[in-house]
């Protein structure tokens, strides 16, 4: 197919910089990489430590069976938050850094913070009661510091990642995974804990506590952790949307999602330790159906990326980058797999990556505009703009035949798909 050549972007082309040099120069060519290597770094050491207070706890048969266990869900889990995600992939390195952030950072954090607050509230110059200081460790510390623990991967992100930071679903996918961390590492604890108690009292399984915890940890509650802290991802999620000069509401969503999942944390930490019926009700009256409405929410937030391709896609195909049926295909979730599929068939493995990596740039580009339609204000808009068009045309080669493609086989679906 002939394409023609495209005209300019739709904004400006990018201001040119001059080049830095000397110490400039060479921080601005290795300053990514030492970052990273820095943060990689810390919360190596962070999962030293933890694994380090965490054995200690459960001894070494009670850590490997309680990570033997805790792994079991994590597939599952992880699974899901990429099936969120799936019209617009966080990249991998957000993902790598939530997940470690919580399993390593906020949980010594939280160790360490609820060691500290308990040992105040029952010390030798306490005086409150150890059964009331237990009551409110459980259902108002640990909620506060654990939440807040991982709400800090979620705002990092947002504050130095704003790129992939663009919405409701990045929001969720970003707290779900670092809850996941976190839970796996909690789950250790539990299960291990559990473990130890019962090789010391000699416990048959069936009736032992390590079953119990496992039933509720793993079977019934896997996506407790994800489900409180969704709430504070989907406040960030939100003020995303908005534009900057709406400071307060960007402040108070996030809060407000972070008071939400305090108080989620905190009722499903009460409820433990109520009679079967009272931890049914919560069970079934509360989680269960957040747990639903978080799920339409993630829907909704898929279908509203999805109609932003195909709002904002045709002006770049009118500008010459994208032809016509286009924006139709990269905007339909049936469209997209049928052209990966295409692909695959005609170019083999690599033009089903180049059709993923062209669906991908061609998603951040649309969201990456709407966002600038609504008046957020993006760093170096014009520049990534411009990066993301240079990236759908280096993938067009092998994506654009099988892309236009669905489009037309999905408008006309009794006509095979040839192109």
């Amino acid at each position: 197919m002939h394409r023609q050549a495209p005209p300019d972007t739709l904004s400006p082309s990018p201001p040119r910089r001059s080049a830095p040099s000397g110490a400039a120069a060479w921080w601005h060519r290795h300053g990514y990489v030492l970052r990273a290597l820095g943060v990689s770094a810390a919360l190596g050491l962070c999962g030293v430590l933890v694994m380090i207070l965490v054995r200690q706890e459960t001894g070494p048969e009670g850590f490997l069976v309680g990570l033997g266990l805790a792994l079991l869900p994590l597939p599952l889990l992880l699974g899901l938050f990429r099936w969120i995600d799936r019209v617009e992939p966080r990249p991998w390195r957000n993902l790598a850094f939530a997940f470690a952030w919580g399993s390593c950072a906020a949980t010594l954090m939280a160790l360490v913070a609820n060691g500290l607050v308990v040992g105040w509230l029952t010390g030798d110059t306490a005086s409150m009661a150890p059964s009331r200081a237990d009551t409110l460790e459980l259902t108002v510390v640990a909620p506060v510091i654990e939440e807040s623990a991982k709400a800090a991967a979620i705002l990092l992100l947002f504050l130095h990642r704003p790129g992939a930071f663009d919405g409701v679903t990045a929001g969720l996918v970003t707290a779900g995974v670092t809850a996941t961390g976190f839970a796996f590492t909690e789950n250790i604890l539990y299960l291990g804990s559990a473990f130890a108690d019962d090789r010391m009292l000699g416990t048959p399984a069936i009736d032992s506590a390590t079953a119990t915890t496992f039933f509720v940890r793993i079977v019934m509650a896997p996506l407790a952790h994800p489900l409180f802290t969704a709430l504070t991802g989907v406040g960030f999620g939100l003020a995303a949307l908005l534009p900057v000069r709406r400071k307060v509401c960007r402040v108070l969503l996030p809060v407000t999602g972070l008071a939400a999942a305090m108080g989620l944390h905190s009722a499903w930490n009460a409820s433990t330790s109520l009679a079967l019926l009272g931890f049914g009700a919560v069970y079934l009256l509360l989680m269960l159906p957040l747990l639903g409405l978080l799920g339409w929410l993630a829907v909704w937030s898929q279908q509203s990326e999805l109609r932003a391709i195909r709002d904002t896609l045709p002006a770049y195909a009118e500008a010459g980058w994208l032809a016509e049926p286009e924006p139709h295909a990269l905007g339909s979730l049936r469209s997209r797999a049928l052209a990966r599929r295409l692909a695959r068939r005609d170019h083999g493995p690599a033009g089903a990556r180049a059709v993923a990596g062209y669906q991908s740039a061609a998603t951040s580009l649309a969201l990456l505009r709407r966002r600038a339609d609504r008046g957020v204000i993006v760093p170096d808009f014009t520049a990534r703009e411009m990066d993301l068009l240079l990236r759908l045309r280096r993938h067009q080669p092998l994506a654009a035949g099988p892309t236009i493609a669905a489009a037309l086989a999905e408008a006309r679906p009794h006509i095979p798909a040839h192109w």
